[in-house]
């Protein structure tokens, strides 16, 4: 099959632990609107200050909302929260040798060592103090679901900065005490995973230092909020992002005529493959009747399928990618990465389990720790500097010693020198693209995703093809997502390839 192909936690963490799940789901899309805002912005994960929400009544946000607010639209961010189920919002780090990074110290140590020289005045000086106890307060604020009201009553109450100004001036204030309660609430608010972060507050004793950890905590805070509204408006986004993604490809294809050129292009190579008498045979899923009197008929779902596959073995370099999976490149090379790694890891455990003894051969640990070994020295195989021939020389040593080893522990002769010296040969020559193993491998690899395409609706899943046992977890792992890919991009642009389709079909 592969011949005629071109050869080119979210973690619920913003959840307090008393909270009423209903209202929670809806104050948390509120709360995080704008951490989600700057990170389009951005375009990186922010860890800025999310400010206290609006006071409207609380309520679900639509697609343009969430990524038109202050004129910005950003598409991408949508289509990443759905697609990807792993998507997070994380914390910046700045690289430690940084202009931004060293800037930043600066300006904060400014902060910070004023704050002490204030503190440290007789009588102490307390306005900056205040102005963080009033942003603390803010941010707790922000954190509390519209049930909370007792709690928010303790932190309005505590922390009343007209009260805290006039203990200031009075010489009554305990920034101390004010600190604990500060903490407690913390504790109160945080996610599970933050409680031993929170606990740590308690041990610092100096003002300033624990301020800056108050602080640093908080951010972490916002960002686990962030994270669980991401995960709680998915499945509503999931409602709306397929016509959104529709509607601006539309608006886009409006301006830009010729939008769908290379998506015509692409469906059409697909089309003539399948059309093609060699390719047709070779493919069961294309449909047709091959004795009928009027040609081979082909299925749209299949030639969708096959120019999904097509993807797969895409010349990057060369050949610019369809418009409608333009927002999915990455994804769809980083698939490719994957299977070119699993169809030299499954040649090289093809040849070495063909030529082993049957009674090893078929020892699920010996050949899932073969796996392992072969798979950890083919790690790097998609950076530039990886050389896949001398990484198979190690592989064949490697092999050949742990076949020998498994073959004394079973009483069995070890593998000859000879026999060692075929099998480092084979593996070696797994490294050509044009092996004839390496191509079954590859095939078959195909075969199983356009199969797993074929029934992605149906139950049990696909089996993998006969060689492709010691891989079939690390396959269903890529056509799990593969097809998941597949599906919503199907959904999205299907009007546009069935248009398409129909046309090019009626020609063939």
């Amino acid at each position: 099959m592969s011949e005629n192909l071109d050869k080119s936690n979210i973690n619920e963490a913003g959840k307090s632990k008393s909270s009423d799940s209903e209202q929670g789901l809806e104050d948390a899309v509120e709360v995080s609107d704008e951490a989600l805002q700057k990170k389009i912005k951005s375009g990186s994960p922010s860890t800025q200050r999310v400010q206290r929400p609006h006071s409207s009544p609380p309520r679900f946000v639509t697609v343009e909302e969430l990524l038109e607010t202050a004129g910005v639209t950003n598409m991408a961010l949508a289509h990443e929260i759905v697609i990807n189920g792993d998507f997070q919002i994380k914390p910046v780090e700045l690289p430690e040798d940084s202009l931004e990074k060293r800037v930043k110290d600066i300006v904060h140590k400014a902060f910070w060592d004023c704050l002490s020289v204030q503190l440290s005045e007789v009588p102490p000086t307390y306005d900056r103090a205040i102005k963080l106890v009033g942003e603390i307060k803010e941010t707790l604020l922000s954190f509390l679901l519209p049930g909370h009201t007792r709690l928010r009553n303790q932190i309005t109450e505590v922390l009343d900065l007209d009260l805290i100004k006039q203990e200031a001036e009075n010489g009554a204030l305990d920034i101390s005490k004010l600190a604990e309660f500060i903490i407690g609430m913390m504790g109160t608010l945080c996610a599970p995973v933050r409680d031993e972060e929170v606990k740590k507050l308690k041990d610092i004793k100096e003002i300033v230092p624990l301020f800056r950890a108050i602080f640093s905590a908080l951010d972490l805070m916002k960002v686990d909020m962030a994270n669980f509204a991401v995960s709680s408006i998915r499945p509503h986004l999931m409602q709306q992002s397929i016509e959104y993604e529709r509607k601006q490809f539309q608006e886009f294809l409006e301006k830009q005529p010729n939008s769908l050129d290379f998506v015509t292009q692409w469906l059409q190579e697909a089309t003539d493959d399948l059309m093609s008498q060699k390719y047709k045979n070779a493919l069961p899923a294309a449909g047709g009747a091959a004795g009928s009197g009027d040609g081979p008929q082909l299925d749209p779902v299949a030639v969708q399928n096959y120019a999904y596959l097509k993807l797969l073995k895409w010349d990057h370099l060369h050949r610019p990618f369809p418009e409608t999976v333009l927002m999915d490149h990455s994804r769809f090379q980083e698939f490719q990465l994957q299977l070119e790694q699993l169809t030299v890891l499954g040649a090289v455990l093809l040849v070495t389990f063909s030529m082993a003894a049957p009674g090893i051969a078929s020892r699920a640990d010996f050949a899932e720790k073969l796996k392992m070994i072969v798979k950890i020295l083919l790690t790097d195989m998609h950076l530039p500097s990886f050389h896949l021939e001398d990484a198979l020389t190690a592989v064949g040593e490697k092999v050949c010693l742990e076949v020998s080893s498994c073959l004394s522990l079973c009483g069995l002769s070890p593998l000859t020198t000879d026999k060692e010296a075929v099998l480092k040969g084979q593996i070696q020559a797994v490294a050509s693209p044009d092996n004839p193993i390496r191509r079954i491998v590859d095939s078959r690899i195909l075969t199983f995703l356009d199969a797993y395409l074929a029934s992605s609706h149906q139950k049990p899943s696909p089996i993998a093809p006969g060689g492709l046992g010691p891989i079939q977890k690390e396959l269903e792992e890529v056509a799990v997502k593969f097809v998941r890919l597949v599906n919503y991009n199907k959904m999205v642009f299907s009007p546009y390839y069935d248009a398409i389709l129909s046309k090019t079909l009626a020609r063939s």
